[in-house]
């Protein structure tokens, strides 16, 4: 097994919506704005509007990720924006780049009715 890429230790994700054309520095400077910071190894996740397109800023320790998905068919489980942001376990952020419901995962990684 490789190691990956980059290593993320804590994914948070942002309930207000992104315009997806904004770059590095915009991506940055509303995870400062949300976040109060950005810490190293650490993921923070924004969808637009519509919830069909994501984007990840990662803060290596050295320099910044952003990467880019966008569902071709239906939207990603986003939350409502009733906080400002909200935690993820590593399996909530695979269900959640795929499509599937992340918020119905518990520690075991069973879905169960909400």
């Amino acid at each position: 097994m490789s190691a990956p890429m980059v290593r993320i230790e804590a994914v948070w994700l942002a309930t207000v919506p992104l315009d997806m054309r904004c770059g590095t520095d915009t991506a940055l400077a509303r995870v400062v704005k949300v976040f109060g910071e950005a810490r190293a190894h650490h993921a923070y996740l924004f969808a637009n509007a519509r919830a069909n397109r994501m984007k990840v800023l990662v803060h290596d320790g050295i320099g910044i990720w952003l990467c880019a998905r966008r569902l071709h068919q239906g939207r990603f489980a986003w939350p409502s924006t009733a906080s400002a942001h909200a935690a993820l376990s590593s399996e909530q952020l695979a269900a959640l780049v795929v499509g599937l419901p992340w918020q119905r995962l518990r520690d075991a990684g069973v879905i169960r009715v909400v």
